[in-house]
């Protein structure tokens, strides 16, 4: 899932080779640390890349805890909108209209979308933009990162979520006879040889498929047919459970991509609890925000107790890095909380929400643990706070990953 998303993936696609689109330079912001950003929008670093997204990110996240954004946030966000439904990472000059030169992409489209459906009352937006995505859906059943590039499994999965989030049903959205899920089978290793289970970004220059974390993380939920938000105490399948290891056929159910891409995920962490970078170079450094991706997918998959390993190492291991990374690495370690009904609020001796909301315009509505408890004690809950902050993490909708930080092939 996510502070990658969009500079992510184009750093995904040019390590595996992939044709990364363009930035023109005069469509672009400048780079200049004195540079002034909206007001409006979350975290302070250059958003050319992945402004939509963290904003995205940051608006699902608030919304599961009950937070009510500032509005100048969420018009903000409506405001990146092209005319014909897409949305680029980051238009600085959103009164202009967008042309040849705007660089709209599908996965901070499809981040938008999720946003807008949860918070509620932008229906027309949100069903323009999914018009767009649906417009430029491959031939393969998939997306890539841009309209006409080449099917991934991160693209096609946050498109599917975006599908979900608006009640539309993934599988019966169809180019050529090919749905979002033969997408992603097609992406799918099989049960035998290194990365069984596991899920490819995309085939490599020699269509050989590659065994991808980010990619798995974000497969699992788009063959669950979820998105970035999973709301806590589900588990899709009992016989799941019965699947510890990668089984099932050379053209595998939906079901079975998910069952397999999380006991890849599940052999990934056993030892240390995260995964690690797979940057060229960074190869031994934990990867914060596709370990909490990986959270959300196991969660979606078996329920909260297959997670609970790599959730309790973000607990103690992700403070420095959420704080240096921003908004959506925060947003991402709120998803992964919540999709395991874990208090955002006292995450590792951290308030998650308080950190979140710091980072952008002053909300709203923010209900704190206090705010909470003495709701509890007025109505005379006899379950306490802890079944209240259970039952307030319910709400906000279930993304029907990955995608953080996450990219870079497998993202950051």
């Amino acid at each position: 899932m996510y502070v990658r998303r969009s500079a992510a993936v184009l750093a995904a696609a040019v390590v595996i080779g992939a044709a990364a689109p363009a930035v023109a330079a005069d469509s672009s912001p400048s780079a200049s640390p004195s540079q002034a950003f909206p007001a409006a929008l979350y975290g302070d670093s250059d958003p050319t890349y992945d402004g939509v997204w963290r904003q995205s990110l940051a608006l699902l996240a608030q919304d599961t805890v009950g937070v009510k954004p500032a509005k100048g946030a969420v018009d903000w966000l409506l405001g990146q909108q092209c005319a014909n439904g897409a949305f680029a990472p980051y238009r600085a000059t959103p009164d202009a209209a967008c042309d040849a030169k705007t660089l709209i992409d599908t996965n901070n489209t499809a981040a938008a979308v999720q946003a807008l459906a949860a918070l509620g009352g932008h229906d027309a937006a949100a069903a323009k933009a999914v018009t767009w995505l649906k417009s430029v859906q491959n031939k393969d059943g998939g997306w890539g990162y841009t309209g006409g590039g080449a099917s991934d499994a991160n693209s096609t999965s946050v498109v599917i979520g975006a599908l979900a989030a608006v009640d539309e049903k993934p599988a019966d959205v169809v180019k050529d006879g090919h749905s979002p899920y033969d997408a992603l089978a097609a992406l799918a290793l099989p049960c035998k040889g290194d990365g069984a289970g596991a899920l490819a970004f995309q085939p490599d220059k020699k269509g050989t498929l590659v065994a991808n974390a980010d990619a798995t993380a974000a497969g699992v939920l788009g063959a669950l047919g979820k998105g970035l938000v999973v709301s806590p105490g589900k588990e899709t399948s009992k016989e799941s459970d019965k699947q510890p290891a990668c089984s099932g056929s050379s053209d595998p159910t939906p079901q079975q991509t998910a069952a397999n891409g999380a006991a890849y995920l599940t052999q990934a962490l056993a030892k240390d609890g995260h995964l690690t970078s797979a940057l060229p170079g960074a190869e031994d450094q934990p990867d914060y925000g596709n370990t909490a991706d990986a959270v959300v997918a196991l969660a979606a998959q078996s329920g909260a107790d297959a997670a609970q390993k790599p959730l309790r190492w973000l607990e103690q291991n992700a403070a420095e890095w959420a704080a240096q990374s921003g908004p959506a690495a925060y947003a991402q370690l709120i998803l992964a909380a919540h999709a395991t009904g874990t208090d955002p609020r006292a995450f590792g001796g951290s308030d998650l929400v308080k950190q979140l909301n710091a980072t952008g315009p002053a909300p709203q509505a923010s209900p704190t643990a206090t705010d909470k408890e003495e709701k509890d004690d007025k109505d005379g809950s006899p379950f306490g706070v802890w079944w209240y902050v259970g039952i307030f993490l319910v709400v906000g909708i279930g993304i029907g990953f990955l995608l953080s930080g996450r990219n870079k092939g497998r993202r950051s």
